[in-house]
């Protein structure tokens, strides 16, 4: 399973890349892996300001709907255009293509709550 060092991690499976004031939010190789084939992704936040833990939109797959949750607080700037049309690409490349929205964070943004690689996959291996 693929679980990119440079990433931080949260319990709901989601990884944030962060960037300066923004960040890069998508669900985990391991989170695609267990919703299957994904065929819609509903994002309803842009613009919005969120704090940790909101959901920020949803995720179907074939055999189930879940929400996304915001890993820190912040403000939505964008949502990948591509997964609109081709969904599936969160299946194929989490990390890269299969992005799902960028934010922009606060200077003073904690982000002690966040887990690294390793916690994560301590976390999923139990």
């Amino acid at each position: 399973m693929n679980i990119p060092k440079e990433l931080k991690y949260t319990e709901e499976h989601e990884w944030i890349r962060i960037d300066g004031n923004t960040a890069t939010i998508g669900i985990t190789d391991f989170a695609q892996g267990e919703l299957g084939d994904i065929v819609y992704i509903d994002i309803d936040s842009i613009g919005n300001e969120l704090d940790g833990n909101e959901i920020f939109g949803t995720v179907e797959a074939v055999k189930t709907v879940s929400d996304l949750f915001m890993p820190i607080k912040g403000k939505v700037l964008e949502i990948n255009s591509d997964i609109e049309s081709t969904p599936e690409i969160v299946n194929e490349d989490p990390y890269g293509r299969g992005w799902i929205i960028k934010i922009e964070i606060p200077e003073d943004q904690d982000i002690s709550n966040l887990l690294s690689d390793e916690e994560y996959r301590n976390m999923i291996d139990n």
